[in-house]
């Protein structure tokens, strides 16, 4: 790494750019373009998410003010904001899409031996949706309610690294349940969902794909107990039995037996009924998948606090879907540094030294390095005595 570079420079050595231009020239992005590349528009989406630029005029305003380093940066031609909006709004948005994905698959390679709190071979997903609000006038076509509407994140998070495997951008009309139908089961995986996604057709889909999946029951849940196992009552547990499904139609969908697991949460006073289809795993470690699905909310905060995915540079759906999946890409970037770095920081922090160190020439081990070197002088001169001792 060239300590001479710029930072941003440096962040964006690590994208594999022969990978972008597969993903460029599959969708014949470049096609009959004499200048601002699709290369320079990525870069410039992307410098907008680790800056937090608010606007197509920010971003035009802030690279021209340093336009003698745009060319080390990687820019090979001059950023105008209309450029840059007919681009967000004409260029195909599955090319970002696909290169998302080839980052994607790096980052699962790097994050796969990574600590979740649970002591498990088995491939952990936790998938969940979360919905974002937009103006009906602005956005006619993200359809949601009547003078409202919206756009759902479908997300499959690998609790490894917390890395998105699977993302579906939808109009805030689409059913949770429904996005079972798009996903592609991983053999030996193991699903952790909501009540939301019990729909036992798609639960058995699962089941025949030799996946597994961890959920919530729904009240009324009809089921007949066929064997009952011994459990610990001290850990939480009440019961631990298999089952079959006894509805009319249900009992249709998913022919064959399930595991009920009765969890007592005493720290917030609730009973929590699990269903799944893994018989081998003990009763607590399901219970602990269920809860380590919570990570995915978290992920969902994280980025809709962190990245600009709540305000968007452009009206168009191509624009929108452009922007989110340039800053999943962006997200994912900075998990592959952190790791291939050792960078001890968090996403959030690395992120707050990215947003105001972009046209600095520096290091970034040696930045964050001398960070360190900071806070423990810091501790250790100016931290008080509570006792003279």
């Amino acid at each position: 790494m060239n300590p001479g570079q710029t930072v941003f420079a440096q962040v964006m050595e690590f994208l594999p750019h022969w990978e972008f231009q597969k993903c460029v020239k599959r969708y014949q992005g470049d096609y009959k373009l004499q200048t601002f590349s699709c290369m320079d528009q990525f870069l410039c989406m992307a410098f907008a998410q680790l800056t937090y630029r608010e606007s197509l005029r920010d971003i035009e305003v802030c690279l021209r003010c340093n336009r003698a380093k745009l060319y080390h940066m990687g820019f090979r031609s001059r950023v105008a904001r209309n450029a840059l909006a007919n681009a967000n709004q004409k260029r195909d948005w599955r090319m970002y899409a696909d290169f998302a994905q080839v980052l994607i698959a790096k980052a699962r390679k790097l994050y796969a031996n990574e600590d979740f709190g649970i002591e498990l071979d088995n491939t952990v997903y936790a998938l969940d949706a979360t919905t974002i609000d937009l103006c009906l006038s602005l956005f006619p076509w993200a359809h949601f309610r009547k003078t409202k509407g919206a756009v759902k994140l479908h997300t499959l998070l690998n609790l490894r690294g917390s890395i998105p495997e699977f993302i579906h951008i939808s109009d805030g009309k689409l059913g949770d349940v429904n996005v079972l139908d798009i996903l592609i089961p991983e053999p030996g995986a193991i699903y952790s969902m909501d009540r939301a996604y019990v729909d036992f057709a798609r639960l058995h889909t699962l089941h025949l794909s030799s996946a597994f999946f961890v959920t919530r029951a729904k009240r009324r849940f009809q089921f007949s107990r066929r064997l009952s196992h011994p459990v610990n009552k001290t850990t939480g547990l009440r019961s631990d039995q298999t089952i079959r499904v006894t509805g009319v139609e249900t009992s249709k969908d998913y022919p064959v037996p399930l595991r009920r697991i009765h969890y007592y949460d005493a720290e917030n006073n609730k009973h929590l009924i699990f269903i799944t289809n893994n018989f081998p795993l003990p009763a607590l470690i399901i219970a602990q998948v269920y809860k380590a699905r919570w990570k995915v909310e978290l992920f969902f905060k994280w980025i809709k606090q962190h990245l600009r995915i709540k305000k968007f540079y452009g009206t168009s759906e191509n624009a929108l879907k452009t922007q989110i999946w340039s800053a999943v890409g962006v997200y994912v970037l900075v998990a592959i540094i952190k790791k291939e770095l050792g960078l001890e920081q968090s996403l959030y922090t690395i992120l707050q030294f990215l947003s105001v160190s972009a046209f600095q020439q520096t290091s970034i081990p040696k930045a964050f390095t001398d960070m360190n070197s900071q806070n423990q002088e810091g501790r250790s001169c100016n931290q008080l005595m509570l006792f003279d001792l």
